[in-house]
């Protein structure tokens, strides 16, 4: 395989490797054929497009919430998250109840006012630390031009 081909992409520049691909001929001896559904015919395939399933997951990140859902930025992410029903038996006692438990995705990204306060803290203490290192650095020169100017006086003096 070369560059040149869509099933193979090098990683160095000259880089060639050897790779068994077959086009479009399937046979018996093929163990795995993956596929992609484009359109739907007239009849209808028993356990994949006879049944209605919604999503289990919905999205995780909030800017892929927004998109989802069509948002703008001033939307509140947190309402659209998709929520999942979990029904468990619980032992109280010596019966069981049915009970309902609601779980939904922590949102990853999601930009809070306690994120904006620790962003505004980390870049005060940077800000803090760079103006320490600097009045620590002019004192020392300070000190150092101060016992110098006594070394030369010594030196002088005898």
């Amino acid at each position: 395989m070369r560059k040149k081909t869509t099933v193979y992409r090098p990683r160095r520049s000259g880089e060639r490797k050897r790779k068994s691909v077959r086009g479009c001929i399937c046979g018996p001896d093929l163990a795995v054929i993956f596929l992609k559904v484009l359109e739907k015919g007239p009849g209808e395939v028993a356990g994949l497009t006879d049944s209605e399933r919604p999503r289990r997951l919905g999205p995780k990140r909030a800017s892929h919430i927004r998109t989802a859902f069509a948002l703008r930025k001033k939307d509140d992410v947190r309402k659209y998250v998709v929520f999942r029903k979990i029904e468990k038996k619980v032992k109280k006692g010596e019966t069981e109840v049915d009970r309902t438990f609601y779980t939904s995705t922590k949102i990853q990204r999601l930009i809070t006012e306690k994120r904006l306060r620790r962003k505004r803290l980390n870049k005060k203490m940077k800000k803090d630390r760079w103006a320490a290192t600097k009045d620590a650095h002019v004192a020392y020169e300070k000190l150092l031009s101060k016992f110098l100017k006594e070394k030369k006086a010594a030196y002088k003096s005898t």
